[in-house]
């Protein structure tokens, strides 16, 4: 299939990659605004109505369902047009299918959140189905992206093959990265921002007395602390022992921009707590930089995969060199 033909694909994993982003906002302001039960517990139906009397609760919640139906369509319509033009494509059909998967599970498990009580450790596992859904979606991209540029090995990008410790550090920070999201997802639902007022100190202590919000809280400023950490060390790796691929230095670069940004952005978070205005948009500013790291790390955790040996090409010629 030539590049081209897979411009009307790509064209529309960029579309579905942009409304899942859109969902994921849309759920945080949904969580922001405590409009999380602005519908009773109906579902599909808000409040028993199709078109729900206005209430700005209501109306958060209900335009969440509706972006998150509109965007359902265009993950079905992204894996059925992957399953049709590219289905030789390996990675595009995991990403397609990917996205589908999560979309599928973060969608019942809000309707479950509805219909039932809303449980905080569920609904922080709904946020990292539904960030999951948002990074298969932009891997997607990535993948449609080289495609459509007539890009057909993913391999051939590097004069040298990535180490084997630094793939694993990659694949560790991913994994820290993803429990440290869930972390600040459960502080949300628990309503324990306000547990550790102030900041770096917490209620004006280094170690404050930890109970109840405060340990929730504080633990999470304890995992970000370290996640900071791994993400310098691997970023340090990434631009240091990898000068032949500027792809992974670029990586390592913007992992270290984003995750330095989620941190100042939490502390933002802090400071604006008694402002609900300046709060919401602190809120969503952390969202969006939680996206970015993750979405990054997840991309940077296929290259690195992909980059583990080195092409064929590269090791035929390699290898009569050594002869000769």
């Amino acid at each position: 299939m030539k590049a081209n033909q897979f411009i009307p694909l790509k064209r529309l994993a960029y579309m579905t990659c942009i409304g899942m982003f859109i969902v994921v906002l849309n759920g945080a302001l949904v969580t922001k605004t405590g409009s999380g039960m602005g519908c009773g517990t109906d579902w599909p139906l808000c409040n028993g109505k199709f078109v729900p009397a206005y209430t700005i609760e209501s109306m958060i919640e209900y335009s969440h369902r509706f972006i998150t139906g509109i965007v359902g369509l265009l993950v079905l319509l992204t894996f059925i047009l992957t399953l049709r033009q590219a289905k030789d494509k390996r990675d595009a059909v995991l990403y397609s299918s990917s996205t589908l998967l999560f979309t599928i599970v973060q969608a019942i498990m809000g309707a479950l959140a509805v219909v039932f009580t809303q449980n905080p450790p569920v609904m922080a596992l709904h946020f990292g189905f539904s960030l999951l859904a948002f990074a298969s979606s932009f891997l997607m991209c990535m993948a449609m992206r080289k495609y459509a540029q007539g890009q057909v090995t993913h391999r051939n990008q590097a004069a040298r093959p990535v180490q084997e410790v630094f793939r694993y550090g990659v694949w560790f920070t991913l994994l820290y990265t993803y429990i440290v999201i869930y972390v600040g997802a459960f502080v949300r639902h628990t309503d324990s921002s306000g547990g550790c007022m102030g900041w770096p100190l917490c209620n004006g202590e280094l170690i404050p007395e930890l109970t109840g919000g405060t340990l929730i809280a504080f633990m999470h400023r304890i995992a970000a602390a370290l996640l900071f950490v791994v993400v310098a060390i691997m970023a340090h790796f990434a631009y240091h022992h990898h000068k032949d691929n500027r792809e992974i230095q670029q990586l390592g670069i913007w992992s270290m921009i984003l995750c330095a940004g989620q941190i100042v952005s939490g502390a933002l978070v802090v400071f604006t707590i008694t402002d609900m205005n300046t709060l919401l948009f602190t809120s969503l500013l952390h969202t969006v930089l939680i996206c970015g790291l993750f979405s990054v790390l997840c991309y940077m955790s296929i290259r690195v995969w992909q980059l583990r040996e080195l092409p064929q090409a590269e090791s035929s010629s390699e290898s009569m060199s050594t002869e000769g």
